[in-house]
């Protein structure tokens, strides 16, 4: 018997949803029939009962997400989202949120409760102010243990920010509180920055970063040399603060503001929040619309080298290439690191003897380390005084007689390698000889000191020669000798070589920049079009040099041909006789004649090509990227990794901490990270810092001793008058009388 087909239990006209429900949905709302009974119903414009109807139907597993994301018309996200709205607050999650301006605040300022000082405990909304009353520390929450300390009398006696409310979760800048409102209006400078106590708060280790950030010198020349930013919220003081700070934490871009809580490193800036990724570019955009950051650099460099002269009295210069992938029309440039050509663009970093970076400028396309370093030299002697004779050390991309003869004539002794192929020196000349570094570590090598001439072969000078010092370095390893070229006599060559291998701590620099401060990354996006009456190299030169060596080998070639021919010719058998006459060595200097009017063409039509054109007519079109923007940025990292290295340095010099050679730079990053409690103390007008312990005893007593060190510097928050104390918690037990 055959078997019976299942009744119709749904109504008609219903839409099915899986296998088991369906769905009818009409001008007085909707029903949900499962099995064909009746689940769920919900009138016109109901809209969360139309999301719970879809939500039960994914918990009685009667449809799956996809199903009925399909039969509800939405996205199967938007699915999801109501089931975790449903989850989290019942079906009052799933009621629709008004929107715009007049939505309720979410943030957590608006959650917190009242001051006891407060006339009302009714909470304000963020479409009015709050009482003058009702004015409290942001930090002061049941959930902080120095909350307890902060009272109504001290709050009085002490300045504190207002309550704040936000109109979203995104950036909030005090929309409805009274300094946000002047500023807005251009009525202040800035909102100077108000610190609270606060127990236990994150990026606290941040602050232990101040007192090498004011030895860089950053705040002040940046005043020196912009004055300071309109009238607004945030200072200059805070934008530059908070990008090093930014920078420390590894997220040294604009965009990396998305990625450190706000709230945390607005609570160690004085502020209640960090500013937003739009402020910074703002901000950033108008130091960058005044066209002096090179002068700011330049500015820091001076105060680095008066700081430091013992450092400065070397300074190394390389060029660093910056790979460019975008959609731009940029001029390539061989890229080492790609080993070929590619768009970007070139930078000319100097460093000091410590591989600390001084000065950075922006070289021209296709411009060559040796005419960067010729235009370099009046920066330079800016930099260090006007009667310091500085070594300037670079590698073999800065190789020219020339300019190290103008080096030598500017008061500037050179230290490279040798380029180019050259014999090598008697082994009995080798000598042991040994340098002892500023760490106490002691370096031998076999070396050999003697001098050389070198031919001025370009220049006014041209026909000249030019004497400098070489040492000489072998290798056993490799069976080959290395050789350094210096103009300076009075070091010893130990320490000649020494210094040379020492300028691998400039590509130390770029390496460690590269992973924690983003060095190559695109700070802007905006271009300009490059300058069309800039003279380029003509690509048909390249193209007719080219024929010129094809011409030269077929010469060599055909001439290698025809001796072995009149060799054949006039060596006859033994007792034969062979009579060569005009007409056969014609022929034989047949094709030879050939080649030669080919290369005399060749070097022709090369000689009336012009070597250089201007940009418009070889590439027009070409755009270059911002420069101002860049310089500003690297004015940041510069200060961020010399902060670094400076706390570093006091490491291994102050603590004594046994493995600071190899650990110092990773313990500061961690303890920059940590937390901490923030207790301002108004009376004495200090700031005490007071760090967590670190994981190992030995980094805590290490953090210890740099808290001693810098307290001697009795540095002062910027744009306060508040002295800046730190201190380490113990590891056997936290005290919690403050």
């Amino acid at each position: 018997m055959a078997a019976q087909p299942p009744l119709p239990l749904t109504p008609r006209n219903a839409r099915p949803v899986g296998a088991a429900a369906a769905i009818i949905e009409d001008d007085d709302g909707g029903r949900v029939f499962v099995h064909g009974n009746l689940a769920y119903a919900w009138d016109a414009g109901d809209t969360a009962g139309r999301r719970f109807a879809a939500v039960s139907l994914i918990r009685i597993k009667a449809a799956t997400q996809l199903q009925v994301a399909e039969a509800f018309a939405v996205k199967p996200a938007t699915v999801r989202r109501w089931d975790a709205q449903h989850c989290d607050a019942g079906v009052a999650g799933l009621v629709p949120e008004r929107k715009g301006p007049k939505r309720k605040s979410n943030s957590p300022a608006t959650r917190s409760r009242p001051s006891a000082g407060c006339a009302s405990a009714e909470r304000p909304t963020d479409r009015s102010p709050p009482p003058p009353g009702c004015r409290r520390a942001v930090s002061a929450t049941p959930s902080n243990p120095l909350a307890p300390t902060l009272t109504a009398t001290s709050l009085a006696c002490q300045p504190v920010p207002m309550i704040h409310f936000r109109r979203s979760r995104s950036r909030s800048r005090r929309s409805t509180s009274r300094p946000s409102l002047r500023s807005k209006f251009g009525l202040i400078p800035y909102a100077p920055p108000v610190f609270t106590a606060w127990a236990r708060a994150p990026l606290a280790g941040l602050l232990l970063g101040l007192p090498a950030l004011a030895a860089t010198g950053l705040l002040q020349t940046a005043h020196e040399v912009y004055g300071g930013l309109p009238n607004g919220f945030d200072s200059l003081d805070t934008m530059l603060c908070e990008g090093v700070f930014r920078a420390l934490l590894g997220q040294a871009r604009a965009e990396g503001a998305t990625r450190v809580d706000p709230a945390a490193l607005g609570r160690v800036l004085g502020l209640d929040r960090s500013p937003e990724v739009k402020t910074i570019r703002r901000k950033i955009g108008l130091l960058a619309a005044a066209g002096t950051a090179g002068d700011w650099i330049a500015a820091m460099a001076r105060r680095h080298a008066q700081a430091r002269p013992e450092q400065a009295a070397v300074c190394y210069v390389d060029g660093h290439v910056r790979a460019y992938a975008g959609t731009r029309k940029i001029a390539k440039t061989h890229v080492p690191r790609l080993k070929f050509p590619a768009p970007a663009t070139v930078e000319t970093w100097v460093s000091d003897a410590a591989g600390e970076p001084l000065l950075v400028v922006l070289a021209e396309p296709a411009a060559s380390l040796a005419s960067e370093l010729r235009r370099l030299l009046p920066e330079l002697r800016s930099l260090v005084g006007d009667d310091r004779r500085v070594l300037v050390g670079f590698d073999r991309g800065g190789w020219s007689p020339t300019l190290f003869a103008d080096l030598h004539a500017a008061g500037f002794d050179t230290l490279t390698w040798r380029k180019g192929h050259t014999a090598d020196i008697d082994q009995h000349t080798f000598a042991e000889h040994c340098h002892t570094d500023e760490h106490g570590r002691r370096h031998t090598w076999r070396l050999a000191d003697t001098e050389i001439t070198l031919d001025i072969t370009e220049g006014p000078r041209k026909g000249e020669t030019f004497a400098m010092r070489q040492i000489s370095l072998h290798d056993t390893a490799a069976t080959r000798q290395m050789h350094i070229l210096t103009t300076r006599a009075d070091l010893t060559p130990a320490e000649i070589g020494y210094r040379m291998g020492s300028r691998w701590r400039q590509e130390n620099h770029y390496r460690y920049a590269r992973i924690h401060f983003d060095l190559d990354s695109h700070d802007t996006y905006r271009a300009g079009d490059d300058d069309p009456d800039r003279t380029v190299p003509n690509p048909a030169k390249k193209h007719a040099y080219q024929q010129v060596e094809n011409a030269r080998r077929a010469l060599h070639s055909a001439e290698t041909l025809r001796d072995r021919e009149l060799l054949a010719a006039s060596t006859p058998p033994p007792g034969a006789t062979t009579v060569l006459t005009n007409a056969m060595i014609n022929t034989i200097n047949a094709d030879v004649h050939a080649a030669e009017a080919t290369l005399e063409a060749a070097l022709a039509a090369h000689q009336a090509i012009p070597a250089r054109l201007p940009l418009a007519e070889v590439n027009p079109g070409q755009q270059v990227l911002d420069t101002e923007t860049k310089l500003i940025h690297h004015a940041i990292r510069i200060a961020a990794y010399n902060t670094t290295r400076s706390l570093a340095r006091a490491i291994l010099t102050n603590t004594g901490y046994a493995r600071a050679d190899d650990e110092a730079h990773t313990l500061i990053r961690t303890a920059l990270a940590g937390s901490g409690d923030i207790i301002p103390e108004p009376a004495t007008n200090t700031l005490h810092i007071r760090l967590d312990p670190l994981s190992a005893p030995r980094h805590t007593a290490a953090i210890a001793e740099l808290c001693r060190t810098l307290n001697d510097t009795h540095t002062v928050y910027p744009g306060t008058n508040l002295t800046l104390r730190y201190s380490v918690k113990s590891h056997r037990g936290q005290c919690t009388n403050y």
